[in-house]
């Protein structure tokens, strides 16, 4: 019976090492991985607390393995969400309203905010001096598709400043802006970093505003899941969220160099000094921010700005809580 025994327990202690394995690797962290489906809006140095975090291995500290791909477009990224090709997204949160008004099967909530302001620099064919928001008097300026953020704040902004007669093309594809731009098309462009960057490099245009700064706080990109997703997930969220919290806090003090490696991986070609150059930028303007959560002031001004522009009556306003879940990134910076 003893020699029955032996391999018995032989046995047990096997498995035992087994599923201690798998339960943790004894520093508190899970060695299970969950695979994310992840759409990027487009490719820009405005997300890099994104790239950061899947450079640093932030993510893979949370057990998460993170698929990205590019989707070009808001409506795009919110549309592989309610498909199914997408677990999350970073859309513009206007998105969120746009579903949640059709009344369909799949809502979506917005449960972490990235971008405080808008990322988009105007750039003019000739140095400009004292820039006015008048100069685009009869102009035309190649901009972004209607209804998207970029489109609506720099809409919102002519009509602040009283800026009347001025045609803004929105019928060319976002990789395809700055060669028409190069080509002799417009007299003005709308450009994200490192694109802008690129091009005043080159001398083909020089940088006019920042309307960020013209137009103040405004909530332009969230990351963003289906309603069904975060109910049936809110653990893999949490950790979506906490590494995009470590991701914006490294940028806040990280060296140059350190900055350069994190993002070079994925501006494959972009000179170095044009990426220090596009991230100093959005530093200076202040688009990331520590608090991650969209706040009700900032929802307002969202909602405020479709109403003006024409793709929400004033009446379908919704609340916060129907489009917006503030928990993941209030918990976020804790971890």
């Amino acid at each position: 019976m003893r020699k029955a025994r032996k391999p018995a327990l032989l046995l047990l202690a096997a498995l035992l090492v087994v599923l201690t394995a798998a339960c943790g690797n004894g520093d508190g962290k899970s060695d299970k991985v969950t695979k994310v489906k992840f759409s990027e809006v487009i490719r820009s140095i405005f997300y890099a607390p994104h790239y950061v975090a899947m450079s640093q291995g932030f993510f893979t500290d949370q057990g998460l393995d993170v698929d990205m791909s590019t989707s070009q477009g808001s409506d795009k990224g919110a549309a592989a969400l309610i498909a199914g090709t997408a677990d999350i997204s970073l859309v513009g949160p206007e998105t969120t309203i746009y579903i949640f008004n059709q009344k369909g099967d799949k809502t979506l909530k917005a449960f972490h905010q990235l971008t405080f302001k808008d990322g988009s620099f105007l750039l003019s064919r000739e140095k400009m001096d004292g820039f006015k928001w008048s100069d685009l008097q009869g102009k035309t300026v190649i901009g972004w598709r209607p209804g998207s953020s970029p489109q609506m704040v720099l809409n919102s902004t002519l009509l602040k400043e009283g800026v009347k007669d001025v045609t803004v093309v929105t019928n060319i594809a976002a990789p395809a802006m700055a060669g028409a731009y190069a080509s002799g098309q417009g007299d003005f462009i709308q450009l994200f970093e490192p694109v802008a960057s690129t091009l005043v490099k080159e001398g083909k245009a020089y940088y006019a505003a920042a309307l960020g700064d013209a137009f103040g706080s405004y909530p332009e990109t969230s990351y963003v899941a289906t309603s069904d997703y975060i109910k049936k997930n809110p653990k893999v969220v949490q950790k979506f969220s906490n590494a995009e919290a470590k991701g914006a806090k490294w940028l806040e003090t990280a060296s140059s160099d350190d900055i350069l490696k994190a993002l070079k991986p994925f501006f494959d070609g972009t000179p170095d000094d044009i990426i220090l150059q596009a991230v100093d930028n959005y530093k200076k303007l202040g688009v990331w921010s520590e608090a991650p959560t969209l706040t009700q002031a900032q929802f307002d001004v969202l909602q405020n700005v479709l109403v003006e522009n024409g793709v929400l009556k004033a009446e379908d306003k919704v609340n916060l809580d129907d489009v917006a879940d503030n928990r993941f990134a209030a918990e976020s910076g804790k971890d």
